[in-house]
């Protein structure tokens, strides 16, 4: 019994190193990359539409221009760190290595157009160009670095999936055979005790009482470190790192389709297509079946109010609804219901966005598209991340809290169970070692 609770603790506190310093972080590293490209790429549309006309900065949008500056600049230094925190992981994971690799060679050359179409845009009369070595770049990006990236997160977070589960089913066995060991023991000692009583005529043997005791608290401090790790394990891969990594795509699909906006304005010749990758994005998100862009929005309010008189309804699919159903939390249904509240928000404004273009009014579009006033899309935008952050923190807490609480119980259960079986031991020499001298 001994050995397996060493065993146990040991391999239980390898498990939860791995996932502390390797799977997670891996995972979380891998959705913001995929983040990190959706958004570098609008705020490189989003610096074209707001620097105006092309050499003369007639028509410049001045807060949208720093601002998405700014924001461009971060996300760049984003995708730079987690590539290498990526490569660093996947030393040793030949395929891993080589979907790094792949996927910082793309990002090179993909920064090498977006930096050619900021430039071109800097010339007079150069919008044209800038456009082209846009539409390049994003072509690049959504063949072959978005694709990469989430490769690499589902790479990863299978990884975390198989840890899990391998440790899981090794807690099961081990609990099985630490209570089988554990019974056996205090039955072997009260055993002991009546047959000593009987064979010496005496009533009881305290050593050997106190040595049942100590075999019981082993028995049950032992089952805690077993049945803690694997509670702790559920929480920390289903209850909160499932809604993590959900809520990160979520996020990230949150962050293309407010690009395919400023690319619809950006690009005419391309509209037809990005109003289409628009709305397949809105699918995923929230799925509505028979659902066009005209009427999503439409039909986003009345599924959403059947959502709210019965939580059982299921007319709306994609990432909002997996999170609603894997809802484990306090303050999380709450936190996720204000997160599809804000995106309906921001679907009506993408329907009045669309109706200034169709109307000819390209300049209070693009206003309403990117500036930073409260009423304007972007605004509105803007909220919508910040309810999906909240969200996003109450299951990262709770993971984080998991493995904390998972790695106590190794701290305290452990010393507790293999300290009470060594005391068992002793008080077992003791309580024999008067009986058997009476032979002598």
């Amino acid at each position: 019994m001994l050995i397996l609770l060493v065993v146990a603790a040991t391999a239980a506190s390898g498990t939860w190193n791995a996932i502390a310093h390797r799977d997670a972080p891996r995972t979380v590293a891998a959705t913001q990359l995929n983040l990190a490209l959706n958004d570098m790429d609008a705020q490189a549309a989003n610096i074209l539409l707001s620097r105006g006309d092309s050499g003369t900065d007639k028509g410049r949008l001045d807060e949208s221009y720093v601002k998405a500056q700014g924001f461009y600049t971060d996300a760049q230094q984003t995708i730079s760190r987690s590539l290498r925190t990526l490569g660093a992981a996947a030393e040793g994971d030949k395929a891993t290595e080589d979907t790094v690799v792949a996927l910082t060679d793309t990002f090179a050359q993909y920064q090498e157009l977006i930096g050619r179409a900021l430039e071109n845009d800097e010339h007079p009369g150069g919008k044209d160009l800038a456009r082209t070595d846009y539409g390049r770049a994003t072509d690049l990006l959504s063949a072959h670095l978005l694709p990469e990236a989430r490769k690499l997160v589902d790479t990863n977070n299978a990884v975390y999936e198989h840890e899990y589960v391998t440790s899981r089913s090794d807690l099961s066995v081990q609990l099985g055979a630490e209570v089988v060991l554990g019974l056996l023991l205090v039955a072997d000692l009260v055993v002991l005790q009546v047959r000593l009583a009987r064979r010496f005529q005496r009533v009881f043997n305290p050593a050997l009482l106190a040595a049942t005791l100590c075999a019981l608290v082993a028995l049950v401090c032992g089952g805690r470190l077993l049945t803690i790790s694997a509670d702790q394990l559920k929480i920390a891969r289903h209850d909160s790192f499932d809604s993590v990594v959900a809520l990160s795509r979520s996020k990230a699909l949150g962050y293309d389709a407010n690009a395919d906006e400023s690319r619809f304005l950006l690009d005419p010749s391309r509209r037809t297509g990005y109003e289409f990758t628009f709305f397949d994005k809105s699918q995923k998100l929230y799925g509505i079946e028979d659902a066009s862009l005209d009427t999503y929005a439409t039909k986003l309010a009345e599924t959403w109010s059947a959502y709210e008189r019965d939580h059982a309804d299921k007319q709306f699919t994609g990432e909002y609804r997996r999170e609603l159903d894997n809802i484990t939390f306090p303050g999380e249904r709450e936190a996720a219901e204000k997160t599809v509240e804000a995106y309906a928000v921001y679907q009506k404004d993408d329907r009045t966005f669309r109706r200034l273009i169709a109307q000819g009014r390209l300049r209070e579009a693009t206003e309403f598209c990117i500036g930073w006033t409260s009423d304007t899309s972007n605004a509105h935008f803007g909220a919508w991340m910040k309810a999906l952050d909240r969200v996003t923190a109450i299951n990262s807490a709770h993971h984080e809290k998991a493995i904390t609480t998972g790695r106590d119980a190794i701290g305290t259960q452990a010393p507790a169970a293999g300290g009470a079986l060594l005391l068992a031991g002793a008080l077992f020499v003791v309580g024999l070692r008067r009986r058997l001298a009476e032979f002598q």
